[in-house]
């Protein structure tokens, strides 16, 4: 409360000083005013944090419609504002009918000091808590991704995500790990009807079977022993946006039946409560796993595979993208000439043919992260062949002939033997969490 602003609008001037008194030593700043005129300019004048508004500001009328209409002007202007409404006892329905219009709560006069103080207090956590929610709706909100390719595979591709975003279906991306496919769901969502609202990412090979539902659902305050407060979970964020659940095929089968219940009766109930929520999301999901054959294979629950698999947009893997490893190179080697300050770098000849020549088995990750490490180890202007180092050679991997899981074990193997086993370093060059690492570790009897 210390670091708030207050501002307090009553027509009598004993109120507005006793509530000065109380506050002033309790925030960074209290502006008090008599006459709600003045409230547009000192909302513009001053980051307001909460309002104490008075129902009633003319001699002889009690019937609150002042106070409303004060209201409604500064939600206006704020949204994310907190107004605590000042009104008599003879008030109160006023008050309610106040607080559904948007108002956080009311102090009946007389008031009680401790009441009052903690009115306001909870009021100043609103306001902050409005402003984290905006402010999160602004950093994930995603801009365009660059989704750079010319090949008539790619482009296909792109053509099938343009139709599939304008509906509202639920979408399953599948293809190989680094193809992207974080970006072509940013890309649906970006396309779709809901892109103005949030896209909540959630990692579920990083989703423990105890943190499932509280993550997911969320928890109320008492439901565990860290619950020290009510939270939303990630379907109550995205309300109104798109969910993105990536790697869906790690999840067990009671979490998938969990998730199942929720996406079949569109209504969450937090941990600890018994309360349904009901949600509006547009689901897109994606994994790197044959869900049919999880399916077959009595992993993965059939119904739960029907439900997310409205429209399938399978995204083809870099080797077979002809043309686009250049193109993409050169983008990133732009990308990370302005990032680390080099000087415009560009590829030659030789470097071209080796990139080209490559498999990718990490596919677009793998080719950011070597042209990363090229730009910052560059000296002149031309990237040659010999600044593009590989963690398997270019031979074996273009005859590789095994399946997408045996190349994954390969790659895990290799980055374990190549950083002794660190964990940490592991996942973070594989471009996964811990957890999924631990998950694939477990999967290949590593």
């Amino acid at each position: 409360m210390k670091n708030s602003t207050i501002l307090i609008v009553d027509d009598n001037k004993s109120i507005l000083s006793a509530l000065e008194m109380m506050l002033e030593p309790l925030c960074q700043e209290v502006i008090v005013t008599s006459t709600p005129n003045q409230i547009p300019f000192l909302l513009s004048a001053h980051q307001i944090d909460v309002v104490l508004l008075d129902m009633n500001f003319s001699a002889g009328i009690t019937t609150g419609n002042e106070g409303l209409y004060w209201l409604n002007r500064i939600l206006e202007y704020d949204a994310a504002c907190s107004v605590i409404m000042i009104t008599a006892y003879g008030d109160i329905d006023l008050a309610v009918r106040a607080v559904k219009d948007g108002a956080a709560d009311f102090v009946l006069k007389p008031w009680d000091n401790s009441k009052l103080m903690a009115t306001v207090n909870a009021a100043v956590r609103l306001r902050k808590s409005r402003r984290e929610v905006k402010s999160l709706k602004a950093a994930v909100r995603p801009e365009s991704p660059s989704l750079i390719g010319d090949s008539p595979l790619f482009k296909n591709t792109l053509q099938i995500v343009a139709k599939v975003a304008a509906t509202d279906a639920n979408v399953l991306i599948t293809g190989e790990n680094g193809t992207g496919k974080e970006l072509i769901a940013r890309e649906i969502h970006l396309c779709s009807l809901r892109s103005d609202e949030i896209m909540v990412s959630v990692d579920m090979g990083s989703l423990s079977e105890s943190l499932f539902e509280s993550e997911l659902f969320g928890h109320v305050k008492g439901a565990f022993t860290d619950a020290h407060s009510d939270r939303a979970g990630k379907f109550e964020l995205a309300n109104g946006g798109t969910l993105f659940l990536d790697e869906i095929a790690n999840l067990s089968l009671p979490m998938q039946a969990k998730l199942l219940a929720v996406l079949q009766n569109r209504e969450v109930v937090r941990v600890g409560s018994n309360k349904k929520i009901p949600v509006d999301i547009r689901l897109v999901c994606a994994t790197n796993s044959n869900l049919n054959e999880l399916v077959a294979q009595g992993r993965f629950r059939e119904d739960l595979l029907y439900r997310i698999n409205t429209i399938h947009v399978e995204l083809p893997p870099l080797r077979n993208r002809e043309g686009d490893v250049v193109l993409l190179a050169q983008f990133f080697i732009d990308m990370y000439c302005a990032k680390y300050r080099k000087p415009a770098l560009k590829l030659s000849s030789n470097a071209e043919e080796k990139l080209t020549a490559y498999h990718w088995p990490g596919n677009v990750r793998e080719l950011q992260h070597a042209v990363e490490k090229a730009v910052i180890l560059s000296d002149g202007t031309m990237l040659s062949g010999n600044d593009f180092l590989f963690t398997q050679n270019d031979s074996s991997s273009k005859s590789f002939s095994g399946t997408i899981d045996d190349m994954e074990k390969m790659m895990i193997c290799s980055s374990l033997r190549e950083n002794d086993g660190n964990m940490t370093l592991v996942a973070t060059k594989l471009g996964i969490t811990r957890q999924t690492l631990y998950n694939k570790m477990k999967k290949y009897g590593l």
